[in-house]
């Protein structure tokens, strides 16, 4: 008799017990597949037929708690198996996919400026950086050098430093013919000017870019939000249908092209007035120099 009793208690807490384990180990209710959910309930049922089978005591009752543990646990996994996610009818995708060419170039657009002023932003970060770590090398090689030629020979190919350096030079070959009427130290210093102003030019070169970019993304998304409402207006008049699951999803979809064009527009922005500012570090630098070596240039030849 106790045999039989301890045979049913079994026979019924077997299908909980799994159920619980399934549970606590995360496995997934998929209440949202539909595809999976008849053949889940199918299982279910046959568990629950042969548990209370096993309970009242039919013969084969080892045979009907074994079939009840499979059945629910091929029930527990059976749920998770179907209930794959059906793909969103809504964002970024949808949108390229229904949208006509003109939103198309509007997103091609706002992709191609995003590019650009992340290229510009990355390629002028690192001429600055080198420049930085050519203007640390000018007080360990050129001021001990004997003269401004072994000076300048000595710094990097392609610095500004050099090339102010070497047009200062020029400057005192070419102090001849008309040029000579011209007084020596303002000649001098008209050449290093030039030169330094060339540098200030190459260092902002790129920099309008990402002013454009940042000034004008927000417009270009607005437009592709404006054209995308228009559209999806158009299509749910022609419908007929005005609910707001017909409403909601173009709309929102149009409203992507507003968001894409200030996430091009911020890194544009914060861009530009960081590498203006490190502009402005890099030209003190360069003007140090120029004004150095002009006093340097003119000691030399009074020495003559």
């Amino acid at each position: 008799m106790f045999a039989q009793l301890t045979k049913r208690l079994l026979a019924g807490v077997s299908p909980l017990v799994l159920v619980l384990a399934a549970c606590l180990s995360g496995a997934p209710v998929a209440a949202t597949a539909q595809t999976s959910a008849a053949p889940a309930a199918a299982t279910a049922s046959t568990a629950t037929t042969a548990a209370a089978a096993a309970a009242d005591g039919t013969p084969g009752e080892p045979v009907a708690a074994a079939t009840a543990a499979s059945a629910t646990a091929a029930a527990v996994a059976a749920a998770p198996a179907g209930a794959s996610h059906a793909d969103s009818p809504y964002g970024v995708v949808s949108l390229w996919n229904q949208s006509d060419l003109v939103a198309k170039a509007v997103l091609a657009i706002l992709v191609l400026m995003s590019m650009s002023s992340w290229y510009v932003i990355v390629v002028k970060l690192a001429e600055q950086s080198r420049m930085r770590r050519q203007a640390r090398a000018v007080d360990g090689s050129f001021w001990e050098a004997g003269s401004v030629s072994a000076g300048a020979a000595q710094l990097a190919e392609g610095s500004p430093f050099r090339f102010v350096a070497e047009s200062a030079l020029n400057a005192t070959k070419k102090h001849d013919g008309l040029r000579g009427q011209v007084d020596f130290a303002d000649f001098v210093d008209l050449n290093m000017h030039r030169a330094t102003e060339r540098v200030n030019r190459r260092l902002s070169n790129g920099m309008s870019l990402l002013a454009t970019v940042g000034s004008t993304s927000p417009f270009v998304g607005l437009f592709g939000t404006v054209w995308g409402i228009y559209h999806a207006l158009t299509a749910i008049g022609a419908a007929g249908q005005a609910s707001i699951d017909k409403v909601a999803g173009p709309v929102g979809e149009a409203l992507i092209m507003t968001a894409i064009g200030l996430a091009v527009a911020v890194p544009a922005v914060l861009g530009y007035n960081w590498l203006l500012r490190r502009n402005v570090g890099v030209m003190d630098s360069v003007r140090e120099f120029s004004g150095e070596l002009h006093s340097l240039i003119l000691s030399s030849s009074a020495k003559r």
